[in-house]
């Protein structure tokens, strides 16, 4: 398949544009426990030394991309996952002042921040990065938070149409030279204007997890890497998936799209000591309350639920908030990223327990076999 970034103008300055087959990125290290949800002693400490340090080595080692979750309330339990939490437009700024090359995103929860606000901020974080910016666009449906803000819980597709103007909005502020009025069915702006215009031209990069039809239509129509949830077990299920988003995008939209997947990852020296470690920080130190509060606000009724698959859901829930769990060997997580390359994916948003054991660990072994097995090119 042709790399249909190669042609993107943005590739100058973003790295998400770059010529790495398979694309890394960090996620979650702006929330206390990045997405591991237990009590184990090592678990991801919030403070902006660690933060920081962490996007310094990712910055060093050649990863794409720096994203980050919009967090603003915990889940309770013994760790309150995510309870503590850094805002994510200014978590950008001072990640992209203090790194040189890789890519920051900002995520955003659209009912949250007015898009003029949002469209301002995100211009500014592009000029503070030289062009490193991108903005993960994420619509809403953490209840509790959204009613901090005296925001509505929307309907699902009406939280897309509301979604699609703000873009609409934040777009005008980003290209249009000349002041303009908008009048939607949400969102209303009087005169809107903004300057300077972000250094990406057109306008930097959108990313979006919209897993619905309408979620997908969504993402296929405005966002350059979707982000997608896959079942670890059926692959061929995946490439399917994969290329049936591809085609949406192409057919409907006229556009080409990067197809993006969460992991934890455990790597050991052997298989045995990466799965006892899971079983460690997962069974025995996982903090189900939680995990069961996240599940519940999702709407996710594990009573009707067979109990081995209500189960099997909070484990992964527990891991690394769902994803395609990479554990085992540096060999065994080369291997299964080279059959996710295979089947279409284009990047991986990696979650550790300890951030900085599994960029040393990875940086040593797993990286110069991705160079090798050509997902990767020698970095400089």
């Amino acid at each position: 398949m042709s790399n249909p970034s190669a042609a993107d103008p943005r590739r100058g300055t973003n790295p998400l544009f770059g010529d790495n087959k398979l694309k890394l990125g960090i996620f979650a290290t702006n929330v206390s426990n990045g997405c591991a949800i237990t009590t184990a002693a090592e678990a991801y400490e919030l403070n902006w030394p660690n933060a920081l340090s962490i996007a310094e080595l990712a910055d060093r080692h050649g990863y794409e991309a720096m994203v980050p979750v919009a967090r603003w309330k915990g889940f309770g339990g013994k760790s309150n996952f995510n309870g503590t939490n850094f805002e994510t437009y200014t978590w950008a700024a001072g990640l992209s002042q203090a790194t040189k090359r890789i890519g920051v995103l900002t995520t955003s929860h659209v009912p949250t921040i007015h898009p003029v606000m949002a469209a301002k901020q995100a211009a500014t974080v592009d000029h503070i990065s030289n062009g490193r910016f991108a903005l993960n666009v994420v619509c809403g449906w953490f209840r509790p938070e959204l009613e901090m803000f005296g925001a509505p819980m929307m309907e699902h597709d009406m939280r897309y149409e509301y979604a699609a103007e703000w873009i609409d909005i934040v777009k005008l502020l980003w290209t249009r030279q000349e002041e303009f009025d908008y009048e939607g069915k949400f969102l209303r702006v009087v005169k809107g204007f903004s300057m300077p215009k972000p250094i990406q031209k057109p306008f930097p990069p959108l990313m979006n997890a919209g897993a619905s039809g309408k979620g997908q239509h969504f993402a296929a129509k405005y966002a350059d890497m979707a982000f997608i949830h896959i079942d670890p077990s059926d692959l061929e299920k995946t490439r399917a998936h994969v290329e049936a988003y591809r085609r949406l995008a192409r057919e409907e939209y006229g556009r080409e799209l990067q197809i993006w997947i969460g992991a934890p990852v455990t790597q050991r020296e052997t298989r045995k000591e990466a799965e006892d470690y899971v079983n460690y920080y997962v069974v025995e130190k996982g903090d189900d309350e939680a995990c069961d509060n996240m599940l519940a606000i999702q709407n996710i009724e594990m009573h009707k639920m067979m109990p081995e698959r209500a189960e099997k859901l909070r484990f992964g829930a527990k891991l690394g908030w769902g994803g395609y769990p990479l554990t085992g060997t540096a060999d065994d997580i080369v291997a299964a990223l080279q059959k996710l390359s295979a089947v279409g994916i284009d990047g991986v948003l990696i979650r550790w327990v300890d951030y900085w054991d599994g960029l040393r660990r990875w940086q040593k072994d797993v990286m110069p076999r991705l160079e090798q097995a050509g997902l990767r090119r020698a970095q400089a």
